[in-house]
């Protein structure tokens, strides 16, 4: 049977589909059983998945993926910031060449940000990749998936002056305080807090962030596999399957049916990936 009709095949446990809004299942990780990977995705309802890039190396891996699942897998493009080389420009401008193709596959600029928690000497040139990035967001009109470690005041110092045009996105792995997330959402109104297996830690703080400060329709759901299993996967490869724990999860903190909390995040992503098929 094609890869490609293999969600036909699907039994999916929830009222819609769910969408995994960031998985890196074209990584070395998944070498060895990705078919596999997502043929138990489809089964367990998760019928679509979101492809961030990493770097101008991940690119072909990725768009490898995507053909062999073309109604399953959907591209984006852009530089990780901790992936930011030396000669970032020379990077950057392979990726503009690649979007300035009005064929382009790609839904989304991501994942780009700024990540300062495992080293700080080169936030400058992290925030100029930003800043280039998010004028493709613009120019392009494709939503912006951001990635943000320890450097929330300076995502938000970054973002500020493009407030009034871009189109929407996602604060991917929001995992904040009440305030930032509070915060994050009244600046940027059009963008949502990308959720995954953290909510499910133990000791997790997020559970009680969300039920008090950030309402159902803006959020969406996300693996970011391999990384960041939920419980009672901690430490082990994460893969889109296990999604369905992140979504029980959330049908505990906003007291809801599982139903509902996947029809009104597949809602919420769609509304925010406009590209995808209908």
């Amino acid at each position: 049977m094609p890869k490609h009709c293999l969600a036909e095949r699907a039994n999916a446990s929830f009222i819609t589909h769910m969408i995994d809004t960031h998985t890196h299942i074209y990584c070395e990780e998944f070498d060895e059983d990705r078919d596999a990977v997502v043929q138990r995705a489809i089964d367990a309802g998760v019928r679509t998945l979101l492809l961030p890039n990493i770097d101008n190396a991940s690119i072909h891996r990725m768009l490898s993926l995507c053909d062999a699942y073309p109604d399953i897998c959907f591209p984006m493009i852009g530089l990780h910031p901790t992936d930011v080389p030396e000669d970032a420009d020379a990077a950057l401008s392979c990726m503009k060449q690649m979007l300035e193709n009005p064929n382009h596959p790609f839904i989304a600029i991501g994942e780009v940000g700024i990540d300062l928690y495992w080293d700080t000497s080169r936030k400058a040139e992290q925030i100029r990749a930003f800043e280039q990035q998010i004028a493709w967001s613009i120019e392009h009109a494709l939503p912006l998936v951001i990635h943000s470690r320890s450097s929330h005041q300076e995502i938000i110092s970054t973002l500020l002056p493009y407030k009034d045009k871009l189109p929407g996105g996602i604060f991917h792995c929001f995992g904040g305080s009440a305030e930032e997330a509070s915060e994050l959402l009244t600046t940027f109104p059009n963008f949502v807090l990308g959720i995954g297996g953290v909510v499910t830690f133990k000791k997790s703080a997020l559970p009680e962030v969300l039920r008090t400060t950030v309402p159902l329709d803006k959020i969406v759901l996300e693996t970011d596999a391999p990384y960041l299993a939920p419980t009672p996967h901690r430490g082990k490869r994460n893969e889109p399957a296990f999604l369905t724990l992140v979504v029980q999860k959330l049908a505990e903190i906003y007291n809801v049916s599982t139903e509902e909390v996947v029809l009104r995040t597949t809602e919420n992503a769609r509304r925010i990936f406009t590209k995808l098929p209908r």
